[in-house]
């Protein structure tokens, strides 16, 4: 007799990430779970209401939690006071309900600028909470870090409740992932929103645009501040296969960062040379150059992820070249241009 798939529900689904999970589960032809990919469209997670009855129609056994309100720096640091009232609505009540449905395991997704702004490199999981983040986003780094505080009180909870679950052996687990900068198809490329990838991809491509209308053989490709901050890049496609390998294997509270090695961090100067390149072998007759706007913030200068954690469960974990994944990041865009976000 054939048993029931288990549900797994993936809030912001139909976002980068959720997009790249999408397409994993289709190329993996995984029949084990049922995954049902929610979002805006369905409901409202920061609204109560509206969250419960997503819960209630699906009644998911887990939770992959993707949703939140996002945005680049300069939309952080317009709207941190909003950033950071959505974010924690919709954290709140995700794993509110994700414990009063008796979810098995919960995952949410964190960031990066969760760490100190001041504090020592490679940054570890240990040290999420060891200082105030960057000041230019404030707002969504502090509801992020609180879903590590929900994990841990939710933890306490069951610990103290484990005869309502069946044992010590079946309580449920939240726990979180951190990912360093993620990139890839379905990306938001809008210019005032995205974040560095897709927002130099859709400023290339209406460079190179601008220069067939002119008949001119030069584009160019503006960046926004100095170019030499620097930072982990992870492929989406990576990113949802790590994140089911969390769902299935990964069983700590703590959480755990999802990234390329360290000796894999670039500069925004050197990511803004590969999107030009790649639209340079698009477009031979074009020369794309590269120009810098310093009245613009860099924002922080570096956020060096170490992934010995990671490392330590999958050490053959093999990652997309930052090359390639640009280079079909922009196939993408080119080819889904009228449907992209943007």
């Amino acid at each position: 007799m054939a048993t029931e798939q288990p549900i797994v529900l993936v809030t912001g689904g139909s976002g980068l990430v959720g997009q790249a999970i999408r397409t994993i589960i289709e190329q993996e032809s995984n029949a084990k779970y049922q995954f049902i990919f929610v979002s805006t469209k369905d409901g409202d997670l920061s609204n109560p209401d509206e969250a419960r009855q997503i819960f209630e129609k699906y009644r998911p056994n887990y939770v992959i939690h993707l949703a939140a309100m996002v945005g680049g720096l300069f939309r952080n640091l317009k709207y941190n006071l909003e950033f950071l009232r959505t974010n924690l609505a919709i954290n709140d009540n995700v794993l509110s309900l994700a414990k009063e449905f008796r979810v098995r395991k919960c995952v949410s997704c964190l960031s990066t600028c969760i760490f100190p702004d001041k504090t020592t490199y490679p940054i570890d999981e240990t040290m999420v909470h060891l200082g105030p983040p960057h000041h230019s986003n404030f707002g969504y780094s502090y509801a992020k870090r609180m879903i590590d505080v929900l994990n841990h009180a939710y933890s306490d909870h069951f610990k103290n409740n484990s005869n309502d679950y069946g044992g010590s052996d079946k309580l449920p687990i939240f726990t979180s992932i951190i990912p360093t900068n993620v990139f890839g198809p379905y990306d938001n490329f809008n210019l005032e929103d995205s974040h560095v990838i897709p927002g130099l991809i859709y400023k290339a491509y209406n460079a190179i645009q601008d220069a067939k209308l002119k008949n001119s053989n030069t584009a160019k490709l503006l960046v926004f501040g100095s170019g030499r901050p620097r930072r982990q890049f992870i492929y989406s496609l990576d990113l949802a296969r790590l994140i089911l390998w969390t769902m299935e294997n990964y069983n700590e509270i703590e959480p755990i960062i999802l990234s390329v090695d360290e000796n894999d961090e670039i500069s925004i100067g050197e990511a803004a040379q590969m999107v030009a390149d790649t639209f340079q072998r698009s477009y031979p007759d074009i020369r794309m150059e590269i120009q810098y706007d310093t009245n613009y913030s860099d924002g922080q200068f570096k956020k060096t992820a170490s992934n010995a954690k990671l490392r330590q469960y999958l050490p053959e974990f093999h990652f997309t070249p930052m090359s390639d994944g640009i280079r079909d990041t922009v196939r993408w865009f080119i080819t889904n241009y009228d449907v992209a976000r943007k």
